[in-house]
């Protein structure tokens, strides 16, 4: 009963989005599930080097490495359409799109901060899909102008994302509540200005809708206000076949709406994570400032952080909350058990249906 989403020449039978989620919590198992059910699964580039070390001393070859294992792992596990998540924060930006470019990826989605050359890494017979992430109308216009102006390419698809997503928010602390800035007021906003991209271009550039996104009602309502697909991250963190450690999984599971709270990131952004013993500690300035081995991303400045936050999450992943913390988005706290993506899907698209 819900219509498909085509981005570009590729039609995805489901309109849903797996989120890219960092470090390590969408890889290739997740990603490749959600593809078998008919929707687009994402594989996170965020600290993969940490998770390939093994494969080379140098942090920028291993984060090549593994972006290139996990995208093949995902091809053998299925047929679907795979995505990869590049934030344009990271020091390895250009080697990530050019591998990802490289190894076929379907799509990029990019977002912390605006990807504005990024169709400036396409070859002449490249076949993956640009989509940038957004947070207002504003940044969907400036990205659609240049990249026409210098590219002569509008993008292929454009997520919006509100302010009760996890992880890394590009909105102000005082915006995050506001409900000018709310995804309900932001979709409607994204898709006229998309729609005047797309009379001048003569093709369609389907919006799409992030953050707090939980239910099949969730879905109904907001592509009522013109999007034309979902983003959903937090919602598969509960999944069997989600990447990271059983513990982290429970912290879901085990959160309660009091214990999500909003946190300083030390890469400069606001961002949305469940409370943990780790994060005490830096509210008590027990933490100290670490040495940066990789310098991953280029707005972090470990001289005035209390801590590196690639390897706080790295620790999260692993299911170490004495070290780390999970991102998880506004809803995390409604999860109450493990299910399979299967499963989750069959919810969502039931819950999709009984709403129309």
């Amino acid at each position: 009963m819900i219509e498909s989403l085509n981005i570009g020449n590729l039609s995805i039978p489901l309109p849903l989005i797996q989120g890219g989620m960092g470090v390590g919590i969408s890889l290739s198992g997740l990603a490749a599930a959600v593809a078998n059910q008919g929707g687009v699964g994402v594989i996170s580039s965020a600290g993969l080097g940490l998770l390939y070390d093994r494969t080379s001393p140098d942090y920028g070859q291993a984060c090549i490495n593994g972006m290139r294992e996990e995208l093949r792992k995902a091809r053998e596990k299925s047929s679907g359409v795979i995505g990869v998540n590049i934030m344009v924060a990271m020091s390895n930006f250009a080697d990530m799109v050019r591998t990802s470019i490289a190894e076929k990826a379907d799509i990029i989605f990019s977002g912390a901060g605006l990807p504005l050359d990024l169709p400036g890494f396409l070859k002449a017979d490249s076949a993956t899909k640009l989509v940038p992430i957004v947070s207002s109308a504003r940044a969907a216009k400036i990205i659609c102008e240049k990249w026409i102006r210098n590219y002569r390419y509008p993008p292929d698809a454009i997520v919006v994302e509100g302010p009760k997503a996890g992880g890394h928010l590009g909105f102000k602390p005082e915006q995050i509540d506001d409900a000018d800035y709310a995804l309900e007021k932001l979709v409607p906003e994204v898709v006229r200005e998309v729609a005047q991209v797309e009379q001048g271009q003569d093709r369609t550039i389907p919006v799409i809708a992030a953050g707090g996104i939980y239910s099949g009602r969730d879905i109904s309502d907001i592509i009522k206000l013109g999007a034309s697909g979902v983003q959903m991250a937090t919602r598969f963190v509960t999944t069997t076949e989600c990447d990271a450690a059983p513990a982290f999984k429970q912290a879901y599971i085990d959160a309660q709406r009091s214990d999500i709270e909003i946190i300083k990131s030390p890469v400069g952004m606001p961002g949305r994570a469940i409370g943990s013993r780790f994060l005490e500690q830096v509210k008590q300035g027990l933490t100290k400032p670490a040495v940066c081995p990789i310098k991953c991303i280029r707005t972090c400045d470990i001289a005035k952080s209390p801590y590196c936050i690639m390897e706080a999450l790295l620790s999260a992943f692993r299911g170490n909350f004495d070290n780390g913390y999970a991102f998880a988005g506004t809803n995390a706290f409604r999860a109450t058990g493990i299910t399979t993506v299967k499963e989750l899907v069959q919810t969502l698209m039931s819950e999709y249906a009984a709403c129309t």
